[in-house]
């Protein structure tokens, strides 16, 4: 099996590519750890900041987490330890910039991984979409908390209850994306926003800042021992339930899921 990314390191930065276009670059076991293993090389590099883009097939950047590998036997989907949820941590514990620079459509774990990098470049034609609605997936409470803080309460709430795509220009209006440019504009943007900067800054100096971001953003959204317990029993009820089965049995199927649910389920 061909490897899912390609890194190329050059005056300092590493650029790292996900080139899996046949299976539009899913957020597969096997993509999750070798993009870990690529932002290690990196940072042994000493390089002073990272991209991460990708080949795009039908304009697609990333199909987001890989439906195949979803569990089924009543275990989390997003449980700690999974290989996507190890890979946000990576990106967000590397303690160097990485900038995601998406060409293409963002979907569900996909656009958590691009919010999980310090800054987003994106191509005006880009959309971005967080889908676990669609499939039956009750997301985690570390996942949801990381949209609230990055686009404020409202429209996280929007992405997620109507898993709808926003563009681009949306993105940028509630600060998902820092910058947008035509496709055949992003190397040079990418040079001059982010990397002549990286390179002439003290990367000592923006390490340490880096560290504290994650250290403050990880104490704001401290919550109680209740809070954790009461969410997780409400995930477990959704994970562990007929939706969640239909929910992947539509996908494979191609059909539209026929969810029995209610919301009182819940109480």
């Amino acid at each position: 099996m061909e490897e899912p990314i390609k890194l190329r390191i050059e005056d300092r930065i590493a650029r790292i590519t996900m080139c899996d276009s046949e299976h539009f670059n899913c957020l597969s076991e096997a993509m999750c750890f070798a993009l870990i293993g690529a932002i290690d090389k990196a940072y042994s590099a000493e390089c002073v900041g990272i991209i991460i883009d990708a080949e795009c097939k039908r304009g697609v950047w990333s199909a987001g987490h890989n439906i195949h590998e979803l569990p089924t036997d009543g275990s989390d989907p997003l449980a700690y330890e999974v290989p996507m949820e190890q890979l946000l941590r990576k990106v967000q514990d590397i303690p160097i910039p990485v900038i995601a620079c998406a060409n293409g459509t963002v979907w569900g774990g996909a656009c958590d991984l691009c919010l999980s990098c310090d800054m987003i470049v994106a191509a005006d034609t880009a959309t971005f979409a967080i889908t676990p609605a669609k499939i039956g997936i009750p997301y985690n409470a570390s996942g949801i908390m990381h949209f609230i803080n990055q686009l404020g309460i409202n429209k996280a709430r929007e992405m997620f209850f109507t898993a709808n795509p926003i563009t681009a220009q949306d993105a940028l209006n509630v600060g998902l994306v820092n910058h947008i440019a035509p496709e055949d504009q992003l190397d040079a943007l990418l040079e001059e926003k982010f990397c002549a900067p990286l390179r002439r800054n003290s990367i000592l100096s923006v390490s340490a800042i880096k560290r504290q971001f994650r250290i403050l953003s990880r104490t704001a959204s401290t919550m109680s021992s209740e809070s954790f317990e009461r969410i997780n029993a409400y995930r477990t009820k959704v994970y562990c339930g007929e939706d969640y089965k239909e929910g992947i049995n539509a996908f494979f199927e191609k059909r539209t899921p026929n969810y029995q649910g209610k919301a009182s389920d819940l109480d």
